[in-house]
């Protein structure tokens, strides 16, 4: 059984409905543009990053906003950030880069990773992420990803990222 059939495995018995569309591999948010179409929903890019005191963070916002990595550690409450190795990426959250996801938590049985939502993200009825792989992207309902997030004993800290 492959991580995206877990992952769909335990959505399935938390009774949370989703829809996967299946299209070509997206590394970046430009790229996922070209390939979600008219897929409804808020299209998020998630920024997996490691501050200077080594605590590990995923960032998660809608596509289109622009993360200020200078001026988020006094946002978040984090030590000056940079982006995780890949290495450290598949050993903490088991994706590649290229397929970030807060799905991705499911793999992180430690909580090294912290979590952090953009609030209107939030807000919004109709999320689109990854499914642990980035030629398929699963929308899911923002109260439906709050029963997974809490299944995965993570809690993410809701910030205005504007």
């Amino acid at each position: 059984m492959t991580g995206t059939d877990r992952l769909f495995a335990l959505l399935e018995s938390l009774g949370v409905a989703t829809t996967t569309h299946h299209h070509a591999p997206a590394f970046t948010v430009e790229q996922g543009n070209a390939v979600w179409g008219a897929i409804p929903g808020v299209h998020c890019k998630n920024l997996f990053l490691k501050d200077a005191k080594a605590k590990l963070w995923l960032v998660v916002a809608p596509g289109e906003r622009r993360v200020d990595l200078k001026r988020l550690p006094d946002r978040i409450g984090s030590a000056r950030l940079s982006f995780g190795s890949g290495e450290l990426l598949q050993q903490v959250l088991g994706v590649e880069p290229g397929s970030v996801t807060p799905f991705a938590l499911v793999n992180d049985a430690e909580r090294r990773v912290s979590l952090v939502l953009d609030a209107w993200m939030m807000e919004q009825p109709l999320l689109n992420f990854h499914p642990l792989r980035n030629d398929m992207t699963t929308t899911i309902a923002a109260a439906d990803f709050r029963r997974f997030l809490a299944a995965t004993g993570h809690v993410g800290d809701l910030v205005d990222l504007r």
